[in-house]
């Protein structure tokens, strides 16, 4: 269902990225014999970044394009036509282009570091909780849950719940380095998506197996990025680590 509305979503853009210069091209008409050439271009070039602020790189060079095109049939002479006459309105037309494309690119970029700004921030604070739990006194059961909880939205799950030390059949298991594998017998098989059924992420500290967190993935849902897997490995370390100085009863 996610990549589903992830792909509306990006559809959406792009059709925006055709129809929102088109309309503000279109307001601007009545306005064409007071404002400079220049100044429509800016307008329109304001559409193309507030496509681009919404979508892909692909997205907002669309929008330059239909920005550059409907600044010509709208907002140039000969009107309602695809042709400039004066040489001044072609290069202002030629710097629309060029224009919107790099500030499109730019606030793709922008938008994307914002975005791993708050993704870093996130993932340090429920490191930190963790930690900040285990420090503070807390049982290695508070440890267990708060890290429960943790996982689920990290790592977009339907449900999670911690097994104590036991290793009853073979799951795919969240590697230390963040990758997927399902080891059986003599075959190894690597995931690019959320295998079906549940995977496993073990807690082992001071170098001690104590259990593992059983995750169980929303239906059709691709893997999260690594950084996410990564953040994951450490919150269950952090809880082998809990276990361990509690002195919990472990498998070898």
């Amino acid at each position: 269902m996610s990549g589903y509305r992830h792909r509306l979503h990006d559809r959406a853009v792009l059709l925006a990225a055709l129809v929102a210069p088109f309309l503000v091209a279109l307001a601007l008409v009545p306005f064409r014999g007071d404002l400079s050439a220049t100044n429509e271009a800016l307008i329109m070039v304001v559409a193309v970044v507030a496509v681009a602020a919404l979508g892909t790189r692909a997205a907002g060079a669309l929008a330059a394009l239909s920005a550059a095109g409907w600044f010509d049939f709208f907002l140039t002479r000969p009107y309602q036509r695809f042709a400039i006459a004066d040489g001044d309105e072609i290069q202002t037309a030629v710097l629309l282009l060029v224009v919107g494309l790099i500030v499109s690119q730019l606030a793709v970029r922008v938008r994307r570091l914002q975005t791993v700004v708050v993704t870093d921030a996130a993932h340090l604070s429920s490191l930190q909780g963790a930690a900040r739990l285990a420090e503070d006194g807390g049982s290695p059961e508070a440890v267990v849950e708060y890290v429960r909880r943790e996982l689920v939205g990290l790592l977009g799950l339907r449900g999670c719940r911690f097994e104590y030390g036991s290793l009853m059949g073979r799951l795919p298991r969240l590697e230390r380095d963040g990758s997927l594998w399902l080891r059986r017998g003599g075959r190894i098989t690597q995931y690019a998506d959320w295998p079906d059924g549940e995977t496993e992420l073990r807690a082992v500290g001071g170098g001690h197996y104590y259990g593992r967190f059983l995750l169980d993935p929303l239906p059709d849902r691709p893997l999260p990025p690594e950084e996410a897997r990564l953040v994951a490995v450490a919150l269950a370390a952090q809880v082998g680590a809990a276990l361990d100085t509690a002195g919990l009863s472990h498998q070898g």
